[in-house]
């Protein structure tokens, strides 16, 4: 819906009382010593980022059917010219909103709608319709799974409550047995070391545009995905060309290492890669191994994320939730728990081990580019097309920060490798942007420590090397860099 019909659609509201800004609200300090037409003016501006507030805290079905199904009891055109199904899911919102739950919970008298339309508002969910976040409809429906679903939870259960139940001991160990002395030394010695950082290499990866870059478990290769729809694998530090992979008919996207790949443990598949062709004909931005190995995470614009099991070599989950494409995914450090950013503002934390949504990431006023969980287990960040990074606290599913981090968007946020073995420590988060630059920051108080700049464009990814000896960064200028306190 254009900003032009939102007004429009608000000074019907205000004059018929649906939005009320009351004029001894400070919202409205001074307005009273303007004219007439800028008082006015200013009461429909702050009316409409009132009710864009309402809007975002509304949640309506991803099934268009549905949405058009309430349009139609709302007596509203179930479709504009130009519009698709993600404005149309955005309309809903407004006319939530301004209506009230009662104007949906019941179907006016005489409506008559199709078989298709009747069915699906008959198995809706419901919406939250106020700005508390009231459901229409409270009652929970499910659908029928395959068997190899309850096969991939069970299993999923029992490796992440031993990794969970470790990562917690190791944690307790460390902070019993260190010093708080010591532990702040070690941070400086950190952060000093940071400061420090600088290019060591850099190389033309392809002759288009690089959109994803991603260091070997062993930080002995790197993998870079580019739009010519070609992965390369390349020897580190020498900046050697080792594999070039072809396949892809388009732009890809994304490409990954098996967690495994490249160690002693290693086993036959070592990369997994993503492009705009998708192998079903879905457009796929982002993927993420399972810690595991043995999953496989991917983010499709079809407004949900899939999960495949390679042991059974079949999709085993396609999750929705997300009201717009789906373009980030990340998992727990103990494979518990899954994390997806999509084009929506939101990000939702998703329990692996029964489906459910535990935390719902509300605050970008954009795209959500970017997710990841600290080694820590229950710190998170999320980058964003609103220039800025927000870190998460799952424990507590609160927002602690949020990072003023570039001029443009984030497109990768990543926290450092654990240094401390089990235990989660993590010293530092990295941000890079398509303003050109990569940023680190302090972890976990948030203040800025370097920067990186030498790229001529947008950066479209960065990596930290799991022995966090040096950072790579690739970008639209078809370059990777290598970034090291002292030469690698």
């Amino acid at each position: 819906m254009s900003s032009g019909q939102q007004m429009s659609i608000l000074r019907d509201s205000i004059k018929s009382g649906a939005i009320d800004v009351p004029l001894g609200s400070a919202l409205l300090d001074g307005v009273a010593s303007q004219p007439p037409e800028q008082s006015e003016s200013r009461r429909e501006m702050l009316a409409l980022v009132e009710l864009r507030r309402k809007t975002r805290q509304i949640q309506v079905s991803t099934d268009d059917r549905e949405v058009r199904a309430y349009l139609r009891q709302l007596g509203e055109p179930i479709c504009l010219f130009g519009e698709d199904a993600a404005d149309r899911r955005e309309r809903l919102k407004t006319l939530i909103v301004l209506h009230g739950e009662s104007a949906i919970r019941k179907r006016p008298a005489g409506a008559s709608d199709s078989a298709g339309d009747s069915e699906a508002a008959a198995s809706t969910a419901g919406a939250s319709t106020s700005a508390s976040g009231a459901a229409i409809n409270k009652e929970l429906w499910y659908h029928e799974g395959p068997e190899a679903l309850k096969t991939g939870r069970l299993w999923l259960a029992e490796y992440s409550l031993p990794r969970a139940r470790a990562r917690l001991d190791a944690a307790r160990a460390y902070y019993a047995n260190t010093p708080d002395s010591v532990r702040k030394a070690r941070h400086m010695e950190w952060q000093n070391n940071l400061r420090s950082f600088a290019i060591q290499a850099s190389q033309i990866g392809d002759s288009r545009p690089l959109s994803y870059c991603q260091v070997s478990p062993d930080s002995s290769q790197l993998a870079v995905s580019s739009w010519s729809g070609l992965c390369q694998v390349w020897r580190l530090p020498e900046c050697e060309l080792a594999l070039t992979l072809r396949g892809h008919k388009t732009n890809a996207c994304c490409v990954a290492w098996h967690p495994k790949a490249t160690t002693p443990e290693a086993g036959p598949v070592a990369l997994a890669s993503s492009s705009l062709d998708g192998a079903v004909k879905l457009w796929v931005s982002r993927l993420a191994w399972h810690p595991s190995g043995r999953f496989l995470g991917t983010c499709v614009f079809d407004y949900s994320w899939r999960l495949w099991d390679l042991e059974a070599g079949d999709e085993i989950l396609h999750q929705e939730g997300h009201s717009k494409e789906v373009y980030d995914i990340a998992f727990h450090p103990d494979g518990s728990l899954a994390l997806t950013g999509g084009l929506d503002s939101f990000g939702r934390v998703w329990d692996l081990r029964n489906g459910r949504c535990v935390m719902l990431l509300e605050g970008h006023q954009r795209s959500v580019l970017s997710v990841a969980f600290a080694p820590n287990g229950h710190h998170m960040a999320t980058g964003s097309e609103d220039n800025g990074a927000k870190l998460w606290d799952l424990r507590k599913q609160v927002c602690l920060y949020t990072v003023p981090a570039h001029t443009s968007n984030v497109s990768k946020v990543l926290f450092q490798p654990g240094s401390s073995g089990a235990a989660g420590i993590s010293h530092f988060l990295l941000t890079a942007s398509y303003d050109g630059s990569a940023r680190l920051w302090s972890h976990p108080n948030w203040t800025p420590i370097h920067q990186l700049s030498g790229h001529e464009s947008r950066l479209m990814c960065a990596d930290i090397a799991p022995d966090s000896r040096f950072i790579v960064t690739c970008g639209f200028d078809r370059t990777f860099k290598l970034w090291a306190a002292q030469p690698i």
